[in-house]
């Protein structure tokens, strides 16, 4: 699970660096969109790595969520008497991460089929990126469900981060302090990436 959610962080940390080429303007936005489908030319057919990479990304979104079950099952027999009073850090980071990887799950859905096969966004128009995310983001209730999903994917990266770290093998009290404040940085600087495009498109200051 941690090595799965390691996998994960670096590639948000990627993609959102280039969401923010949205603020180049249409031109240089659409051309880094046109690059990816690039990548692995002439080995690779057109727009071939995208889709190897959404492959990679399901499997290891789905052994995150198996792992997710496995290590819930496997603490319901380590302790088959329930708690009588359940720590209230403990039971908030338990539901925070199970129901925000829903919500993230879901968004992730709806984000494919939004600008991946363009099949629920409001332009649709192949090649044209910009616009397509500029369309999105000019319906506020697009924008508001973006905006929740992202808050959700700081609050499990705060937690998860932290969590994978100490399953590694982080247990001194210094190294803990330290990579609970990257975890930290890592959630806040991830969703104020994220929401920074859908919320400025939204006020009318990009886009």
């Amino acid at each position: 699970m941690a090595v799965s959610g390691f996998l994960m962080l670096a590639f948000l940390i990627v993609h959102m660096l280039g969401n923010l080429k949205f603020f180049l303007g249409a031109a240089d936005f659409d051309h880094y969109a046109a690059w990816l489908r690039t990548i692995g030319e002439p080995l690779l057919p057109h727009g071939w790595y995208l889709w190897i990479q959404r492959g990679v990304l399901i499997v290891v979104v789905a052994a995150h969520f198996v792992s997710a079950y496995l290590l819930t099952r496997q603490g319901g027999r380590a302790r088959p008497v329930k708690y009588q009073h359940r720590p209230y850090r403990s039971s908030y980071a338990a539901h925070t991460m199970r129901w925000g990887g829903v919500v993230i799950l879901l968004f992730v859905i709806y984000h494919i089929l939004d600008l991946s096969t363009l099949t629920l966004n409001p332009a649709g128009v192949p090649g044209q990126v910009y616009g397509n995310v500029a369309a999105d983001f000019s319906h506020w209730y697009v924008t508001a469900a973006y905006v929740v999903a992202m808050i959700a994917l700081g609050i499990h990266v705060d937690h998860g981060f932290w969590s994978a770290a100490h399953t590694l093998g982080v247990h001194r009290e210094r190294s803990e302090r330290i990579y609970k404040t990257i975890a930290h940085v890592l959630a806040i600087a991830l969703t104020v990436g994220f929401v920074s495009v859908p919320i400025l498109v939204q006020i009318g200051v990009a886009g």
